[in-house]
């Protein structure tokens, strides 16, 4: 059974950062790209950024040079580091696992995590 688990998110004021975690059972996680998406209220799901099986990395334009992702084929786990966070980042963020994807292109795959809060707030 495959299960995804975020961790990591909670409240911060603008500017502040936080490290999303996704940590991966049930798959062969070494062999799966992996992406993170979010969901803000009103809005529809979005792709924030993936990895690749080998650690090649994509980036929602908008997004690149204030969040990192990353992965640690050691602890079945892939992370998303968010810097400089803004009011329009409050959202819950999804981890999933085995999407395809072709240049900067991500298709996500049948695997979702249950999702985690990250609010920005002043």
């Amino acid at each position: 059974q495959v299960q995804l688990v975020e961790s990591g998110g909670g409240l911060v004021e603008p500017g502040g950062s936080l490290r999303l975690s996704c940590a991966a059972s049930g798959i062969n996680f070494n062999f799966n790209a992996m992406g993170w998406y979010r969901q803000a209220p009103g809005k529809e799901r979005e792709l924030v950024a993936f990895i690749t099986s080998g650690g090649a990395t994509n980036y929602a334009y908008s997004l690149k040079g204030r969040f990192t992702i990353s992965r640690d084929n050691a602890k079945n786990t892939t992370y998303l580091q968010m810097n400089s966070l803004k009011f329009e980042d409050t959202a819950v963020y999804y981890c999933n696992a085995g999407g395809r994807y072709r240049d900067t292109r991500y298709s996500p795959g049948d695997y979702w995590g249950q999702g985690t809060q990250v609010t920005v707030s002043s």
